[in-house]
């Protein structure tokens, strides 16, 4: 009775932890959409350099709304001993570990298959940002904060802006890829500057160990949870 005691509070706390950061995460979302103007008078003064990433409001709704979802069907089902809601958590965290080991063995195992991944993301990526750059304010800040902290310019390189609706309309490469210097024209941008997917494989490379160290703890607090959940759950039907 001790550990299951145990197993029961330590889900609660570990789920509560959740269920508030989703809160956190949600009401950021809903403030970032309803109230954005305050939300980056006060976000500007905090943080500058986090200026150019507020524009996920839906992003941090849609996390945020998950996390809850997750954090009251772990808090509720070790509470009130709901077989129901711990099968529910344990199929959805499930769910997401096959997701990811799958996504890792196809990572690993077929490179030809990430190649055409790549490949296709490569399409699209240039593809907004020659026709949407510029156009689109969301898009426009995600690029803009990615080519910032990768110190990089474009998804190949800053040939992908070239002819794009937005040189074409200003007569010059994003700011960014001139380190913020305007007008940015081709003869200003360091030719040591990297196209977004090398510097992203570049990054990776140097911290693929810390990467891949996240990803195994978060692998184990997964299997952590599924184990708990169906523990408590075959004791509570044990007890029935």
């Amino acid at each position: 009775m001790g550990c299951f005691s145990f197993l029961k509070t330590m889900m609660f706390v570990f789920n509560g932890i959740i269920f508030l950061g989703g809160v956190a995460v949600l009401g950021i979302g809903v403030w970032v959409k309803v109230d954005g103007g305050s939300f980056l008078q006060i976000l500007g003064s905090a943080a500058p350099q986090l200026m150019q990433v507020v524009n996920v409001g839906y992003l941090c709704i849609a996390v945020g709304g998950f996390l809850i979802l997750m954090g009251f069907l772990g808090c509720c089902g070790a509470v009130k001993e709901s077989r129901c809601m711990l099968m529910l958590f344990f199929i959805i965290i499930l769910i997401i570990f096959i997701a990811e080991v799958a996504g890792a063995v196809v990572v690993l195992a077929f490179s030809s298959v990430s190649r055409i991944f790549i490949e296709y993301l490569g399409n699209v990526a240039v593809k907004y940002l020659h026709y949407q750059y510029g156009e689109s304010d969301e898009l426009t800040t995600i690029w803009n904060a990615t080519m910032k902290e990768l110190k990089c310019c474009g998804f190949y390189s800053y040939e992908d802006f070239t002819n794009s609706t937005y040189y074409q309309r200003n007569q010059q490469y994003p700011p960014v890829c001139c380190a913020n210097i305007s007008p940015c024209q081709k003869y200003k941008i360091d030719p040591d500057v990297k196209g977004c997917l090398a510097a992203f494989e570049h990054f990776f490379s140097r911290n693929g160990k810390i990467v891949g160290g996240v990803a195994l703890g978060i692998c184990a607090l997964e299997l952590a949870a599924m184990i708990v959940s169906l523990v408590l759950f075959c004791h509570i039907g044990n007890s029935a």
